[in-house]
């Protein structure tokens, strides 16, 4: 673990936790976007390995301006529980009232988005969180047609249990947990109800968020034309760089041709595209 000095004490009263598997890349393009950012305002930045033991790993630990946690993760972990107790290694570690969950595939183009939120969260003393239901910015018209198609099979679904035939569960057409590629949480209150990230099989912070919700704190949403101004999210980026949809995968593709366009993007920095 590499820890900050009496000289480069935080001054923020936010944190930043990321949780790093397997994605060299795209977690060296992430931490380079932050590196000025968050030295400058001396911001306490907290990244847990999941035991990747590759190239990934060799870089964190070159980093001096990062608290580094290597967490060995057992084989039998699903990949979101291994991620949520990661997450919940650094709440137990951090100091700061506030904590900001960034994903390794989340590339900040302007870390003004971390004092948007601040204020948002600010705006009223019992907000648990402020982020985003959706992973992407896919405009008005996709938007519709994605809530419109899922809302008619929610209802055929339930139409037909109704009626005694056979179908799937229906899900819920709208989305309604917050999204952890960049989501602040209020970590002195999750503290002081005794809570954490991973409290089931869940999704991470799910649970969470339900049981704050009930508890009567709030959680204040930001569309995804608002926060996509600020950032860029590869979706299930993490999952296609540790390589588990295999390579002729549709998203394996995706992820592949948003990096070569980000790195192209970047310019002289001499990143190389692994796989």
């Amino acid at each position: 673990m590499t820890a900050f000095d009496s000289a480069t004490k935080p001054l923020s009263n936010f944190s930043l936790v990321l949780v790093n598997y397997k994605t060299a890349d795209m977690t060296r393009m992430c931490m380079e976007l932050l590196r000025d950012y968050v030295k400058a305002q001396r911001i306490a930045v907290w990244v847990v390995d999941n035991d990747s033991a590759d190239a990934s790993l060799d870089y964190l630990r070159s980093l001096d301006w990062i608290n580094l946690l290597e967490r060995p993760a057992p084989n039998k972990e699903a990949g979101h529980i291994a991620h949520g107790k990661a997450l919940d290694l650094a709440l137990e570690k951090i100091e700061t009232d506030y904590v900001f969950l960034l994903h390794t595939d989340t590339l900040i183009h302007d870390p003004e988005v971390f004092e948007m939120m601040m204020q948002t969260c600010l705006k009223s003393p019992n907000t648990a969180a402020v982020g985003c239901v959706e992973q992407l910015n896919r405009g008005l018209l996709r938007d519709t047609w994605r809530l419109t198609s899922r809302f008619c099979k929610h209802y055929v679904r339930r139409a037909k249990i109704h009626l005694g035939w056979r179908s799937k569960e229906p899900k819920p057409y709208r989305e309604t947990h917050l999204k952890s590629f960049c989501t602040l949480w209020n970590a002195r209150l999750i503290k002081s109800e005794g809570l954490h990230f991973c409290m089931d099989d869940r999704v991470p912070g799910y649970t969470l968020q339900d049981r704050m919700t009930g508890l009567g704190y709030g959680i204040r949403l930001l569309s995804p034309r608002k926060i996509f101004r600020y950032l860029e999210h590869i979706q299930a980026g993490t999952v296609a760089a540790a390589g588990t949809y295999g390579k002729n995968h549709r998203r394996t593709k995706m992820y592949q041709a948003t990096l070569k366009r980000l790195q192209s993007q970047r310019g002289k920095t001499g990143w190389q595209i692994s796989g």
